[in-house]
């Protein structure tokens, strides 16, 4: 799609609210509108309440304690006002302080919200959000043949803007922009920086079916289609403002597709504890908006169970359907099993993975097929309560074939100042990978600074790869 087209159809989509959004002070809001509907986020589900209980608790505290000064201001002034038959001028009067100063709370409290009426029939609320991630690394490491190399990046990781609109009561787009891509450590010709418009990160339409129709045995019944990531491993459900690491584990990685936005279309049921989740997508990934489906389909499945208010378990399957393998994919089929436990202060995060490289297109050399499998362990612990956090990481994966592995991009596999360093591209047949890190949140999953420190073991081939890598990164989104 050109870049004419992709304009016009983000015009299209923002041309309705002109109007809304201007007579938005004349439009009351619906008294039946829930505070946490219509935004970026989308309205949390009963049942994951208690997983935000501290939060809310906090909140609400925040709340009384304001509405506690404004009753007390309210009855000093109408105090003043009996005793005394002047009105104090309007230029004496302090203007109101949104949020008491508090910056961290306006910016969780849903800034981009431009306009929400529940009453209009056409356009519910519109939203824009975005999100600005830079990091840097240094590492040092010895190639396959024993060769010392010492490389430092800095990276625009990400800059997006955003946009939710909820329509016609049960419909939801949602439309996310690049707006940079940064190439500068890649081993490759085009290795440059460019700001502007890169492409599509999602681009959306999703319908409520239980809302329009009445669901009756299920809780819930949502279909949805367009470009949209492929979640496969609980590192890839969370989003990347919220992942605990600078970087996701290198299987997580290899299992939600890189940088893939597969075309496709998903139905997702909820029944008490219960989510499933099964979705069809298009094999084509050459597009930057909506694919096309005239290169074969892959299929996904997604089980979720909330066992009690501290663990929760989530099954992960992806299959091609035909013999070669699809850009999109990028393998034959995988499963991950994640368990996920919340206590207090501290959690845990597990997975096991297990899957099969496939062969054809994406995988043409027989050493680079055969199967695969891998695990990750992520214990971490707030040392100061939703401010500081301690994590490690430790993942482990293996393959029968001696290239049936490759790192991630970032970074030892990047291009290095020394020509002559080899590391075989990244790929092997036994990794393993370590990394702690502390996560300073300025405003929870809004503004922090994260840093981190990891091992790479490679085993290739030709020889061993190893690397120590130090990260430094700033994330902030609203």
């Amino acid at each position: 799609m050109k870049t004419l087209p992709k304009l016009l159809f983000l015009s299209c989509l923002a041309g309705p609210l002109v109007a809304p959004v201007a007579l938005r002070a004349q439009e009351p809001a619906a008294e039946s509108a829930k505070p946490d509907e219509g935004g970026k986020k989308k309205k949390k589900k009963k049942k994951d309440k208690d997983k935000d209980k501290d939060k809310s608790n906090g909140k609400a505290k925040a709340k009384d304690k304001d509405e506690g000064k404004k009753e007390s201001k309210d009855e000093s002034k109408s105090s003043s006002s009996g005793s005394s038959a002047k009105e104090v001028p309007p230029e004496l009067v302090a203007p109101p302080v949104s949020n008491n100063g508090d910056w961290c709370q306006w910016l969780q409290n849903k800034p981009g919200l431009l306009y929400e009426n529940e009453k209009n029939p056409w356009i519910q609320s519109f939203e824009i959000g975005g999100r600005f991630h830079y990091q840097i690394a240094s590492l040092e490491g010895t190639d396959i043949n024993g060769m010392d190399f010492s490389d430092t990046y800095d990276e625009y990781r990400r800059l997006r803007f955003e946009t939710q609109t909820r329509f016609l009561k049960y419909f939801v787009a949602e439309v996310n922009v690049n707006l940079v891509n940064d190439n500068r450590f890649r081993a490759d010709p085009f290795n440059e920086l460019e700001w502007g418009y890169d492409r599509f990160d999602e681009a959306s339409v999703e319908f409520d079916i239980g809302e329009a129709f009445g669901d009756g045995w299920l809780d819930g019944i949502k279909l949805k289609y367009g470009r949209m990531k492929l979640k496969m491993t609980e590192e890839v459900h969370m989003s990347s403002n919220e992942i605990f690491t600078v970087e996701r584990s290198g299987i997580a990685d290899k299992l939600g597709g890189n940088l893939s936005r597969p075309t496709g279309v998903t139905l997702e049921l909820d029944k008490g504890n219960w989510d499933l989740t099964v979705g069809m997508f298009s094999a084509e990934d050459d597009s930057d908006f909506l694919a096309g489906w005239g290169e074969g389909e892959f299929f996904y499945g997604s089980l979720e169970w909330r066992a009690t208010e501290d663990l929760k378990l989530v099954l992960d399957y992806s299959q091609n359907n035909h013999d070669g393998l699809d850009d999109a994919l990028g393998y034959g089929w995988a499963a991950a099993l994640s368990a996920i436990y919340q206590k207090n202060d501290w959690g845990i995060i597990t997975e096991a993975i297990y899957g099969d490289n496939g062969g054809g297109i994406s995988a043409p050399i027989e050493r680079r097929q055969g199967d695969f499998h891998a695990f990750v362990v992520m214990p971490w612990y707030w040392i100061l309560e939703k401010k500081l956090q301690a994590v490690v990481q430790y993942q482990y994966a293996s393959s029968p074939e001696s290239q049936g592995l490759q790192l991630p991009a970032r970074y030892v596999r990047a291009e290095h100042e020394n020509p002559l360093v080899d590391v075989d591209n990244g790929r092997g047949n036994e990794h393993h990978f370590l990394y702690a890190g502390l996560n300073w949140h300025l405003c929870p999953d809004r503004v922090k600074v994260m840093g981190g420190f990891s091992i790479d073991d490679l085993t290739t081939r030709e020889g061993e790869v190893k690397a120590y890598t130090w990260q430094l990164a700033f994330r902030t989104a609203f």
